[in-house]
């Protein structure tokens, strides 16, 4: 048997990943955070609620969120990372970002009306433009995020 052989087999086993997880996990932050900047920066400012409303966990994100789940380390390690937007405060942030239809606001009216050219005598709203906050900056910073996450797993694996 080759002297060493046990030495580098646990070098390779525990050493390596625990470093390429420190440093995915640590670079999903920084891109997370990153993220969340942009998105309330471009998000509509009336109350603050929506804005506030956006946030990262690595846990689940709130009731009433849109959620982006897609930063994940590369690898197959198992760090995921939940970008969110929206709450119980804020349950309108998915009508931000994609808009809404003309419908019927009066109690009971049943949305097939308004298909039909009808308003059942009852309150229109007209609909609401969308103001995308949300996957436009994740388009914007998705190819920099996962270069962030390969390079600091490059460098820790390079540091040992």
């Amino acid at each position: 048997m080759v002297e060493g052989l046990a030495a580098f087999r646990r070098f390779m086993l525990q050493t390596v990943p625990e470093a390429i997880h420190q440093a995915a996990h640590e670079a999903l932050e920084e891109g997370a955070q990153e993220l969340v900047d942009l998105m309330r920066s471009l998000a509509p400012m009336e109350s603050g609620a929506l804005r506030d409303s956006i946030g990262w966990t690595w846990g689940d994100p709130p009731d009433g969120s849109i959620a982006l789940d897609d930063l994940e380390a590369p690898q197959g390690l198992t760090e995921r990372i939940i970008i969110y937007a929206g709450s119980k405060e804020a349950f309108y942030a998915r009508w931000v970002e994609f808009g809404t239809q003309a419908h019927s606001i009066a109690t009971g009216a049943d949305i097939s009306v308004k298909k039909n050219g009808g308003n059942q005598g009852g309150a229109m709203h007209p609909g609401a433009v969308a103001h995308p906050f949300f996957f436009p900056a994740y388009r914007a910073l998705k190819a920099r995020i996962r270069a962030r996450i390969a390079r600091k797993i490059k460098k820790a694996v390079e540091a040992l």
